[in-house]
């Protein structure tokens, strides 16, 4: 049996993975094909990590709720009757049942299994038969909150409860959100597309962090956007890849006016797992989440939000691109990645990484791969 020590170990078949991107290799292939790594993942990265669970417009009335989840752990996110927004693991302090499904609006949270009813402040209020039970004390039974932040109207959960707070984490990333959508406050939920992949989550980040492949694989992107202009920046935590004018409005994607801000596309990789997408034309953003469900298998939710919750005639088909055409392409990539990565005739790549850090360059994908490897070697 391996230990985990040492598939983090570099092996004699295994090139250098180093510090500078310009002269590494690739994370090994059972980085993303080897069960236990998929499995120390989730306490080194998932329980300790910002992920995004929804929006603001999502809970707008009192006693309103969704539930969501952060790897295997289900938690749900409500509004309570004091008009604060908080998040809780999504079970039954009693014998272990969830308590919410999906989304709506309750009066009360009501397990289903024994009738265990708890506000929307996590208050165990009721508890049927607990008054003939020597030294039952409501209060040690409350549901256990999980830490929340509100970021541009999005909301952010961490399991973690000594986390660093998400604004502190990834500072510059607001400003930059900002400054291409001025009225990002203003947004409402609008709509939810799902897409299931077969490959593992990091196959997917990788690809969105380079724009290598764009111009053999996404020729509507490369023609709605000036890829002379496209550039990725790293930060600590996050990336952010923008490109400063749109190369037509009419292109093959979708066409548009130009909107508060003129410029051609802006797109944030946000540690660990999620990215930010700001399209030309009207207001909108999207949010596009990667969501493991084993090492070669990931459920995708894209989140889009514009101007009270609406799809305009645009938008409409600026997403209709984005589920039709652009995330095919990339599932089609990645799905082929994932399978390839099994070959016994591969196991690291070599970094495309150029001195400008142009639109072709891989640097970003280098990033990533380090805080993953980081990250577990440190909870080793």
């Amino acid at each position: 049996m391996i230990e985990d020590n040492d598939l983090l170990k570099s092996w004699d078949t295994d090139e250098p993975f180093t510090n500078d991107p310009s002269n590494s290799y690739t994370l090994p292939a059972r980085f993303y094909i080897n069960h236990d790594l998929y499995e120390l993942e989730k306490n080194a990265i998932f329980y300790k990590s910002w992920h995004y669970a929804g929006h603001v417009s999502q809970v707008n009335e009192q006693r309103s709720f969704f539930t969501t989840t952060i790897h295997d752990q289900n938690i749900f996110v409500a509004k309570g009757q004091d008009d604060q927004i908080r998040a809780f693991y999504n079970v039954c302090a009693h014998r272990g049942h969830e308590l919410l499904e999906g989304a709506g609006k309750r009066n009360v949270i009501t397990c289903p299994y024994h009738a265990w009813a708890f506000d929307f402040s996590g208050n165990l209020i009721s508890a049927r038969n607990s008054e003939n039970v020597t030294n039952f004390n409501k209060c040690d039974f409350s549901l256990k909150e999980v830490s929340l932040e509100i970021f541009c109207g999005l909301i952010m959960i961490n399991l973690d409860e000594k986390a660093i707070p998400f604004k502190k984490q990834f500072q510059g990333l607001e400003d930059e959100i900002r400054y291409y959508l001025p009225s990002v406050d203003s947004l409402e939920f609008a709509q939810r597309d799902k897409f299931d992949v077969a490959c593992n989550w990091k196959i997917l980040i990788d690809n969105f962090l380079e724009c290598y492949h764009c111009a053999p694989a996404h020729k509507d992107f490369v023609d709605l956007v000036d890829m002379d202009s496209y550039r990725t920046i790293t930060h600590k935590r996050y990336s952010s890849q923008c490109a400063s004018a749109p190369r037509t409005t009419n292109s093959n994607a979708y066409s548009f006016n130009p909107g508060e801000v003129d410029f051609g596309y802006a797109g944030f990789f946000v540690w660990p797992n999620f990215t930010i997408w700001i399209y030309p034309g009207e207001p909108n953003l999207s949010v596009l989440q990667m969501n493991p469900e084993s090492e070669q298998r990931t459920i995708e939710f894209q989140d889009w939000f514009t101007l009270g919750g609406v799809l305009t005639p645009q938008l409409a088909e600026a997403a209709a691109y984005q589920k039709d055409v652009l995330q095919p392409e990339d599932i089609a990539i990645c799905e082929s990645v994932q399978r390839g990565l099994k070959s016994k005739a591969y196991n690291q790549g070599r970094f495309i990484v150029d001195d400008g850090k142009t639109e072709l360059s891989e640097h970003a994908v280098h990033h990533f791969q380090r805080m993953v490897f980081e990250a577990l070697k440190e909870k080793l």
